[in-house]
C-alpha cells in the first residue's frame, strides 16, 4: 500500500502523478487537485479546467481575470 502525500490515508489503490519530473501519490483525485492544481489569482477557487494564464498568474474564467484588470483573454470553447 502507499500513503496519501496530502491527508496520509494508507491505500491500497492508490495512484502516482508525475507533475514537473516529481512524482506525487494519491489515494483520491480530490486529494491530487487539493495538492497540484493551480488557484485562480482572483476568486482562489482551485482551476480542475483549462483555466486561463498570462505572465504566469492563473485564473478560472475571463470573468476573474478581467476583475484582476487583465485584458485579452478569453474562455475556450
Amino acid at each position: 500500500m502507499a500513503t496519501c502525500e496530502t491527508c496520509g490515508n494508507d491505500y491500497d489503490k492508490a495512484f502516482q502523478v508525475t507533475m514537473s519530473g516529481k512524482a506525487h501519490t494519491f489515494d483520491s483525485f480530490e486529494c491530487a487537485i487539493h495538492a497540484l492544481a493551480p488557484t485562480c489569482d482572483h476568486c482562489g477557487i482551485r482551476i480542475v479546467g483549462h483555466g486561463l494564464e498570462k505572465g504566469g498568474t492563473f485564473y478560472c474564467c475571463e470573468h476573474c481575470a478581467q476583475g484582476e484588470g487583465v485584458k485579452g483573454l478569453r474562455d475556450r470553447i
